[in-house]
């Protein structure tokens, strides 16, 4: 698919090499990297109750970027403790949902696709990653043409039926984020074919990040023009009026979103075989040219189309969905990361960190895998595996599901408050000692089947969360495992 270039791109970037346009714009990243769920820069209280629960005190959006960097230049978390609720499912999806205010679209891919019996949905979240020190304090608004106004925020105003580009036509918003809003939009150049555009803030260090995510979508769609792989794909990008603007194709729901509309109910084992597969294959491909994906979860992961059966459960007096066509792509390449760009201490969503990652041990790949292992238990059971937001409750959630963290990480690691004797610093005792039993168990404990597919689901998912990543399964052994038998019996 040719690319639109913008205008105003400079000939001297275009005589760059990828590696040089790539080294020289992460000479520019801060650490502030980390997933949108955890880099919302709030700071939070401790509120003692009966009920042991937490609240939040929210806080402006420059009092939150700036305890944040200070966070990370310190090397403090500023992340405290996990809401205590009885109903385990409503606390995920109110936080879920509350992280969505702050983040309503996937930053990569920037759109939401509608099944037919659906409504729209813009449900993706995106992540800031600041390449210059900006002040704050600087209004939003620029000096424009009289006929392109921005809002305060640095939104572009628009209205149904605009034009853009002369070439899309705009009808309706599909979802709203940090950088900016996504539109549906018909692009009368191709057929009047259906697109997803996301439209960036007129804000220095939002365009910085979005020509960042331009450039590694670029090398995304030349390394696979053959489209072999479930990797999303920009159509084009343009700059209109400062407003980097990015192109992508139409897609469904995400399979978080699809979980949540169906009260949480765990996908087929079926079609998480068919799911996982094109994962890993994707993210496999994105190894092997030396990216790690860096925030790999349900929400990321997007249905090509969401369409739905729907069959009443008798027996649990509710109606369920189930998707027609499992196909998905993989989004959100805007934090990717190549080996030889520097690496943030703290990159993916909190759920589906790897330990190494938490104890500041340093990561690669292998940090993807975890996370593929986090996504497959969670379109298991159809609810998050770890639900916290404190990282010290999170080690011990992994204690409780996989047994205890080994004693070399723990040793090694500079986040001496986590660790007493070597052993985890933690008081089984606690109200939350108390919440991590009640609410997590032995991983196999997990199995509401003894049969063979489930056995080899299992076996792969623990792979995949071995604590040591030098022993952690890697995808092109996972794609090789007894549970794809099937895909390469097929092959043959």
């Amino acid at each position: 698919m040719k690319q639109g270039k913008s205008e105003n791109r400079s000939s001297a970037g275009r005589d760059l090499s990828w590696e040089d346009r790539t080294v020289s714009r992460k000479r520019h990243r801060r650490d502030s990297h980390s997933s949108e769920r955890e880099n919302k820069y709030r700071k939070y209280r401790h509120h003692r109750r009966s009920t042991d629960g937490h609240y939040l005190e929210t806080r402006s959006l420059n009092e939150r970027l700036e305890l944040r960097v200070k966070a990370v230049d310190m090397g403090h978390d500023k992340e405290s403790c996990v809401s205590i609720s009885k109903d385990h499912e409503k606390n995920r999806v109110r936080q879920r949902d509350h992280d969505r205010d702050w983040h309503h679209y996937s930053k990569s891919s920037g759109y939401s696709g509608r099944s037919r019996q659906s409504s729209r949905r813009g449900r993706r979240r995106s992540r800031s990653r600041s390449h210059h020190r900006c002040s704050h304090s600087r209004s939003h608004r620029r000096k424009r043409s009289r006929s392109v106004e921005d809002d305060e925020e640095g939104h572009l105003i628009y209205h149904s039926g605009d034009m853009l580009r002369a070439r899309y036509e705009i009808v309706c918003t599909l979802g709203e984020g940090a950088f900016g809003k996504v539109v549906e939009c018909i692009d009368h150049s191709n057929r009047g074919t259906r697109v997803a555009l996301k439209i960036i803030k007129n804000i220095e260090r939002y365009r910085e990040a979005a020509m960042s995510e331009v450039e590694v979508l670029e090398q995304m769609n030349s390394l696979d023009c053959d489209r072999k792989y479930a990797c999303v794909r920009m159509l084009d990008w343009f700059d209109h009026h400062g407003h980097v603007c990015i192109a992508f194709e139409l897609l469904g729901l995400s399979t978080f979103d699809f979980l949540k509309e169906n009260n949480f109910q765990p996908f087929p084992l079926v079609q998480i075989r068919h799911m996982s597969y094109q994962i890993i294959r994707a993210v496999r491909f994105l190894h092997k040219n030396k990216l790690t994906h860096t925030d790999l979860k349900p929400e990321n992961i997007l249905f090509i189309s969401s369409e739905y059966d729907l069959e009443y459960n008798s027996k649990m007096k509710r109606d369920e969905r189930t998707v027609r066509k499992p196909d998905i792509k993989v989004v959100d390449f805007g934090n990717a990361t190549y080996e030889h760009e520097h690496h943030t201490t703290v990159v993916s969503t909190r759920h589906y960190r790897a330990p190494e990652v938490i104890l500041e041990l340093g990561w690669d790949h292998s940090c993807d895998v975890w996370s593929l292992g986090c996504i497959l238990i969670e379109y298991y059971l159809g609810s998050t595996l770890f639900q916290t937001h404190d990282s010290k409750e999170h080690l011990a959630m992994m204690e409780r599901v996989l047994g205890p963290l080994p004693t070399h990480m723990l040793q090694k690691t500079r986040k001496r408050r986590y660790v007493h004797h070597d052993r985890l610093d933690w008081d089984v005792q606690s109200s939350s000692g108390r919440y991590v039993r009640k609410h997590c168990r032995p991983l196999r404990q997990y199995m509401n089947s003894r049969s063979l597919e489930h056995e080899q689901l299992f076996d792969l998912i623990e792979k995949m969360l071995e604590y040591d990543k030098t022993k952690r399964i890697t995808l092109d052994e996972a794609i090789k495992h007894p549970f794809f038998d099937c895909f390469m019996k097929g092959k043959k």
